[in-house]
């Protein structure tokens, strides 16, 4: 069978001639002349046909503004449409894998893994009841593209399916590419760069669109898949819920002072308007497949009580729906099912409470259905229902809070000492006495409400856990019920939020708890604080009361991205597998059930890389089955803008986590000999020292601003938030996107490798405590051993390998030339060596030629290297200008989101 009617590289080519003719059409033909010139001049020194870049470098000098800006819309456009051809073929290749049956990691898969390790159906029962995965979507300021510009991008992919996939006349295929040629036009036509700040509101329209575009129909897909692959392998297994979908956009006021309770109401608001809109048009689109005849069909008690209540609600609209569907029930039940869903959240009666009476009403229908004889309408148009209901419930997506730690201790400061108690002046300890006799006492110690004579940032905490109540009242308590507290260091860090909700009415202990209170550790001192933290935590009389009434569950949040930016990549990743093991361990001596929640980011050096190979490389005492994670930025649109590959992401996802909840049961602690802990804490150690000393070198920071493009970054509209904490260009301070993407668009990915050469070599010449290896090769095989043996150790050298081989050093060099003689004599020098002596290390520890071990991925970076020159030529050159013309700075801006595109990441 034939699936496919094209290639990526027909793709490719014929996407870039369409684009020359229109670049020649929409600017001049001495434009495209230009932007062929540098193609080339790029292509030919990449190949080994041109000795030096000089010849990019001079024709990009001559440019006049206007063409500097026609070349770089034009790369950018470039790189948009190859980015949609890969997509294509990344979809090639998974339905053909698929037809085949040779499709690695998909749920067949798991269930064959289950089967052949022996495993009966109710061990798979049990397993898939503790598994819940919970992407956690955020607003994060890492998506250079706009809307609009996306917008035009699907239209482009829909037509690029349908040339792919559908057997066309040649007047129907000519009609296609006419509507591809239109795209293109006036996406050359469209503003690339954001004239205005998007506001948080965008952002959560943004995040909104992707829920309800796409994975509100690819779940029950997923689902329905699942169910398939489980039924041919094991009897009478019941799938529960598996996924849960959250969200900080437009409740996330870390460090954003444009996220208000306001617009965190438009959120709520907005997202179960949108999701009840969808359940109606889906139970109308039902209708026109239920139109069972009542007189051929016996409609049992269950189904006839739930259609009696109905009418009894709705006595008019029921007369009306029998006069239209005389003797069909199951479409008159469906009329009166919408009217409940019209009157969610109205002022009206009679709307559905929760989602579960919905729910209740599709499983009557379909057991009626069952009975009746039509089980396969029943699980071909009830069923996928029923789990899109029971997922997104009536919120879409449930809410995070989060805000910074010291504006809570603000807040509790402030309104205790209105009420004569010092909490400012308390050590830790007392702190933590205060705090829980004011949770633990009945009446309340502050007015949450009164807020006159309150600073700013109290004011703002107060009104959000004012406005908690009023919102779990409205809108569920599912809808918002998690609150996560950036930069926790002590205990008292938690309590305070815990104090704040009890004033508020949203805890009231010990029977009730609305909130799903999470530390967020993310510095070198929290997480190896972490047990004094938890322990103190759980060891606490109102905490304890709080974690109980929550099911006995604690979240915990692993920031990724500071704690890279702290301690460099590989001192971070091993700090974090670490500290995850030993919250494992801390959890269960209090017999607690812990949930990760990692604060990954899209780069490798944020936690990024394949989901599924994170999941399986996570400690077997962390994995519960419950498992939590951010997805952010231009991360978003890669998984989740495109059915076929949301639905392959939700896959893998399930695959690993099913598979690993299996692994943590079989063996609760997996095996790591203490050699391997040893050579980690050896490489670790050495491997911060040097980053840390890169960073703390005076000059460093003057450096970096110099030779990345870090001002034209802080000066981008991606996001609602401010690039920096308090405006200070210090590396503490700068936030770990701008830091990532500025490193990024010089080519030079240092924070997803830097310092890892000096560790492994560090380990290699002195060797660690406690391993038997004596000399230089007896180490290179240990590490070999770990690579081929340990998921967590194989991971994080594959990931670094990617930055490795996404790095340019020539490239890299050039944005150095633009720093101070002195400054880039003293700093990429060191740079370089690290960047060699990482890629000598990794290759033979891996013991593989290449620094990619995927064909593919070796044939992007090939395919994208030459096109990505000229906009980095192009770069440098408007950055060396003293002075730069409105013109210049537009340019300026759409090679940052040209370089994004063409290296597929940002921050």
């Amino acid at each position: 069978m034939t699936l496919h009617r094209r290639t990526v590289e027909r793709d490719v080519r014929e996407l870039g001639a369409l684009l020359g003719n229109v670049i020649e059409g929409q600017a001049s033909t001495d434009a495209y002349e230009v932007v062929e010139s540098l193609r080339t001049a790029a292509i030919d020194y990449r190949r080994g046909d041109a000795d030096s870049r000089d010849p990019l470098r001079e024709t990009v000098e001559d440019l006049d503004p206007a063409t500097e800006s026609a070349v770089a819309r034009a790369f950018t456009s470039y790189f948009e449409l190859v980015n949609l051809a890969e997509e294509r073929e990344r979809i090639r290749a998974i339905r053909s894998a698929s037809q085949e049956g040779s499709l690695a990691d998909s749920l067949g898969a798991a269930v064959d893994e289950l089967a052949a390790a022996d495993v009966d159906a109710a061990t798979v029962e049990s397993l898939l009841d503790d598994v819940l995965i919970e992407p956690t979507f955020t607003a994060h300021p890492t998506e250079a593209r706009r809307k609009t510009v996306k917008s035009k991008l699907r239209a482009v992919t829909r037509h690029l399916e349908t040339l792919d996939e559908r057997l066309l006349t040649d007047t129907e295929e000519a009609q296609v590419k006419r509507d591809i040629d239109a795209e293109v036009t006036s996406l050359w036509q469209t503003a690339q760069v954001r004239d205005r700040r998007p506001e948080p509101g965008d952002e959560a329209r943004n995040v909104q669109w992707y829920l309800e575009n796409t994975l509100f129909d690819v779940t029950g897909e997923v689902y329905a898949e699942f169910e398939e692959a489980l039924g041919e392998r094991f009897e009478d297994v019941s799938i529960p819920q598996l996924f849960q979908f959250r969200s900080w956009a437009g409740s996330d006021a870390d460090g954003n002072p444009y996220v208000t309770p306001t617009v965190t109401t438009e959120t709520l608001d907005r997202q179960r308007s949108v999701v009840v809109e969808r359940y109606r048009d889906e139970l109308k689109r039902l209708s026109g497949v239920v139109s069972q005849d009542g007189r051929r069909i016996v409609v049992d008690d269950e189904f006839e009580d739930r259609l009696a209540a109905d009418r009894e609600r709705f006595p008019s609209i029921a007369g009306t729906a029998a006069e239209r569907y005389p003797n069909e029930p199951y479409r008159q039940q469906l009329r009166l099912m919408r009217e409940r869903l019209v009157r969610v959240g109205d002022v009206r009666p009679g709307g559905y409470e929760n989602a579960d009476e919905l729910v209740a009403d599709l499983d009557a229908l379909a057991a009626s259905l069952r009975a009746n004889g039509a089980g396969t309408v029943a699980t071909a148009h009830v069923d996928p229902l029923r789990r899109q209901v029971a997922t997104f419930e009536f919120q879409l997506a449930s809410l995070d809070l989060r805000d910074h730690r010291e504006n809570h201790t603000t807040a509790v400061a402030e309104t205790l000492d209105r009420q004569g108690v010092e909490y400012e002046k308390m050590d830790e300890d007392e702190r933590v006495a205060t705090l829980t006799d004011a949770v633990l006492q009945e009446e309340p110690v502050i007015d949450v409400d009164d807020r006159d004579g309150v600073s700013g940032t109290t004011e703002t905490v107060l009104e959000r856990f004012t406005s908690l109540a009023g919102w779990q009242r409205e809108y569920g308590s599912d809808a918002i019920d998690t609150y996560c507290i950036s930069m926790t260091e002590e205990p008292s860090h938690v309590l305070e939020v815990l104090f704040l909700a009890d004033q508020a009415g949203v805890v009231s202990l010990p029977d009730h708890s609305g909130l799903d209170v999470v530390p967020l550790l993310e510095t070198e001192s929290a997480l190896s604080g972490a047990d004094r933290i938890m322990g103190t935590l759980f060891e606490n009389e109102a905490y304890a009361a709080a974690v109980a009434a929550r099911g006995g569950t604690q979240e915990i949040m692993l920031g990724y991205s500071d704690s890279n930016k702290e301690n460099g990549f590989l001192a971070a990743n091993w700090e974090l597998h670490r500290n995850q093991r030993r919250l494992g361990e801390i959890v269960a001596d209090y017999d607690v059930s812990l949930r990760l929640f990692h604060g990954r980011g899209g780069s490798i050096s944020r936690g990024g890389g394949p989901m599924n190979e994170a999941l399986r490389a996570l400690p077997n005492s962390t994995v519960t089955g419950e498992v939590k994670f951010t997805e952010q930025g231009e991360a978003i649109a890669e998984k989740y803008a495109t059915p076929r590959i949301a639905e392959r992401n939700l896959e893998q996802m399930l695959n690993a986590q099913l598979l690993a909840r299996h692994d943590a049961v079989e063996q609760p602690t997996e095996d790591v000999p203490a050699a391997w802990a040893d050579a980690m804490d050896a490489m670790a150690s050495a491997a911060r020292e040097e980053y840390r000393d890169l960073l703390e070198s005076e000059g460093f920071v003057e450096f970096f601003g110099q030779a990345t493009p870090i001002g034209v970054i802080e000066d981008l509209n991606l996001g609602s938030r401010p690039a920096s904490r308090s405006g200070e260009r210090t590396v503490e301070d700068l936030r770990a996107i701008p830091w990532v993407f500025s490193w990024t668009q010089a080519r030079c990915i240092l924070p997803g490798w830097y310092a890892l050469g000096t560790g492994i070599e560090t380990y290699l010449d002195e060797g660690a405590a406690g391993t038997a290896a004596t000399d230089r090769a007896e180490r290179v095989e240990v590490l070999r051993e770990m690579y081929a043996e340990w998921p967590f150790f194989r991971t994080t050298l594959d990931n670094a390998a990617l930055s490795l081989a996404r790095t340019e050093m020539e490239v890299a060099e050039s944005y150095a030339g633009m720093a101070d003689e002195a400054l880039a004599g003293t700093f990429f020098p060191r740079i370089r060596d690290e960047y060699e002596r990482a890629v000598e290390h990794v290759t033979a520890v891996t013991d593989r030629d290449s620094l990619v071990r995927r064909d593919w991925l070796l044939e992007g970076l090939d395919r994208r290297n030459p096109y990505v020159d000229p906009l980095n030529v192009l770069q440098i050159h408007l950055l060396r200008q003293d002075e730069r013309t409105e013109a210049e700075e537009r340019a300026l801006r759409l090679t940052v989101k040209g370089i994004a595109a063409g290296m597929k990441t940002t921050g």
